[in-house]
């Protein structure tokens, strides 16, 4: 099925009333990830309501995993045994405006979370591309937004409880645990159970979001850190064909000296007269208001809106992060590519990150920039294609992200972590018997 066919087909399955593709996994027999590409290893599925019938859970069986959102598109949070849910456990539990905190359960979506941070005058640094995701689960994998001044969002962690495998209560903070903190961040679901979380904030802010359309790619290859620094979040949207950057999306926070000056041209580029999707063929209806409008930080930092379907939803998701002195180089290599690449693409993303000491981000002593690949749901023609974009990556010493696909072999992903034999005896500190693993991190951690 050719893209414009495909598209035909979301689009019209997205305006069905009461149809997102984000609960498909809830229906059936099988439990799913949202996406559908993923059909878990079991159905028992445990939700406690309280942290007592968590702990209970956990003492009581050999093995486990912690099922969060399911915005994961490979097996890291998989398993064969026993699944445990927190999703019952999703209120607010505590806002230190004094210290600028706030301490939520692990299993609350950033979408839940960040209204009400805004009407008690606070917000987190930044968001991802969409809302949906819950708080430990993004932490656990890394998972960012945009900006170059802006980390991944597991940066705004101060302090952690966890449930440990002997089912004991466990808190880490930044403050008191220094290198074991580092190492339990990103901790990929391999430490324990992740009950609260306490995120630092900032002080609520507006933003204006401009997208313009067209960029050459010659402007990018000549005014990559100049286009990056525009505003306080930036994205570059692409099917890798015509030597252009189809759309640049432009976040700015509404503070003097800080405000994007949206003139009608930018780098060759030309400022949108109406709403987009990243991916033109779709409506820009799910997609946060655009055109300069201002807005609560949480309304203009994702791209999609809660509530509604994220991206196109019935995808498949690959990205790799490169150190950002190699940003243009590998862009262009994948560029190189496009023929190869856009029949299986529904469209890519381009975001910066700033460095970070977690011992198993991506961004970990690097400062770095990623390549996101939004792909069509047929993983036979994916599973032949990332291992391409690999080896065209493997100079620039490219990282995959933690809850997306990759082929990267086990060996080369452990040669990119230099913390990891550390994170490997942290994780034997809480979960001496291996009691949250599962074949993914057996496979790519602890093989």
């Amino acid at each position: 099925m050719n893209k414009r066919a495909f598209l035909k087909l979301i689009s019209a399955a997205m305006s069905m009333p009461g149809i997102s593709p984000i609960l498909a996994w809830a229906g059936g027999d099988k439990l799913k990830n949202w996406a559908g590409n993923i059909e878990y290893g079991t159905d028992k599925l445990y939700s406690a309501t309280s942290v007592e019938q968590a702990q209970e859970f956990v003492k009581k069986y050999a093995r486990l995993k912690v099922l969060g959102t399911r915005h994961c598109f490979n097996h890291i949070a998989d398993s064969t045994d026993e699944f445990l849910s927190l999703r019952p456990m999703d209120k607010v539990l505590s806002l230190d405006a004094q210290a600028r905190t706030v301490t939520v359960p692990a299993n609350m979506s950033y979408g839940q979370l960040s209204p009400y941070l805004h009407e008690h005058g606070f917000a987190l640094r930044n968001l991802a591309s969409l809302p949906h995701i819950s708080v430990a689960g993004a932490c656990a994998t890394a998972t960012h937004g945009s900006g170059e001044k802006n980390g991944n969002l597991a940066t705004s962690v101060s302090a952690f409880e966890m449930i440990t495998a002997a089912g004991d209560i466990v808190k880490l903070s930044r403050k008191q645990d220094g290198e074991g903190f580092l190492g339990a961040v990103v901790g990929l679901g391999a430490l324990g159970v992740i009950t609260k979380i306490t995120l630092d904030l900032l002080p609520t802010f507006m933003v204006k979001q401009y997208v313009y359309e067209n960029l050459p790619l010659s402007e990018l290859q000549e005014h990559f850190d100049a286009i990056e620094a525009s505003g306080y979040s930036v994205s570059l949207f692409t099917d890798w064909q015509k030597k252009r950057i189809n759309e640049v999306w432009i976040k700015s926070r509404v503070e003097a000296g800080q405000s994007f000056n949206a003139t009608p041209d930018f780098f060759g580029a030309k400022l949108a007269t109406r709403n987009l999707h990243p991916i033109a063929e779709l409506s820009a209806e799910n997609c946060t208001e655009q055109m300069g409008v201002p807005g609560p930080w949480y309304e203009r930092l994702p791209h999609f809106r809660m509530g509604f379907t994220p991206s196109a939803g019935n995808e498949l998701q690959a990205e790799y992060f490169v150190p950002r002195r190699h940003a243009v180089e590998a862009i262009l290599a994948i560029e190189r590519l496009r023929d190869q690449v856009t029949p299986h693409l529904l469209i890519s993303e381009i975001r910066t990150v700033a460095a970070d000491d977690f011992w198993m981000s991506p961004c970990h002593k690097q400062p770095s920039v990623t390549i996101h690949f939004t792909l069509k749901p047929d993983w036979p023609a994916v599973s032949q294609l990332l291992p391409v974009i690999e080896r065209e990556l493997t100079p620039f010493h490219a990282r995959p992200h933690w809850g997306k696909l990759f082929t990267v072999s086990p060996e080369r992903l452990k040669a990119s972590y230099e913390k990891l034999p550390d994170f490997v005896e942290l994780t034997k500190k809480y979960d001496p018997h291996g009691k949250f693993r599962n074949d993914f991190l057996n496979k790519n951690i602890f093989g």
